[in-house]
């Protein structure tokens, strides 16, 4: 049995319904929880289960990030970062709204959790 505690949310699994239930009783009885049933948000990911296993993305909290800067209908690259790094530093003008930059770049490296491949660029961002 795993049990995932933040701050106030609880995620408990395991291969033991009676063990489950069980610890779902103790819990109530100390702290008054509310059962949300089968797992399908923890932490801004995305949970689904079939056939094949269990899946697990953050397509929601990207969508978010692209509304939140408004980049929803930009076009998409086959690569998530320019070729010649040096360009970035000889172009445009400095950045002004640093805490909204800061902001970006943290959600940004939240989402490497399930997008490795935009590792490598959002840490050089960062």
């Amino acid at each position: 049995m795993v049990l995932l505690v933040y701050v106030d949310d609880i995620l408990l699994a395991g291969d033991n319904y009676d063990h489950i239930n069980e610890v779902k009783r103790i819990l109530n009885n100390n702290f008054k929880i509310k059962d949300l049933g089968q797992l399908s948000f923890f932490l801004r990911f995305e949970v689904r289960r079939s056939k094949k296993g269990i899946h697990i993305n953050q397509r929601k909290y990207a969508l978010d990030i692209l509304v939140d800067t408004g980049m929803l209908t930009a076009k998409p690259c086959s690569t998530p970062m320019v070729k010649d790094v040096k360009l970035l530093f000889e172009q445009g003008d400095p950045i002004q709204e640093e805490e909204s930059y800061r902001r970006t770049v943290r959600r940004l490296l939240y989402l490497t959790n399930t997008r490795p491949d935009i590792n490598f660029s959002v840490h050089f961002l960062s």
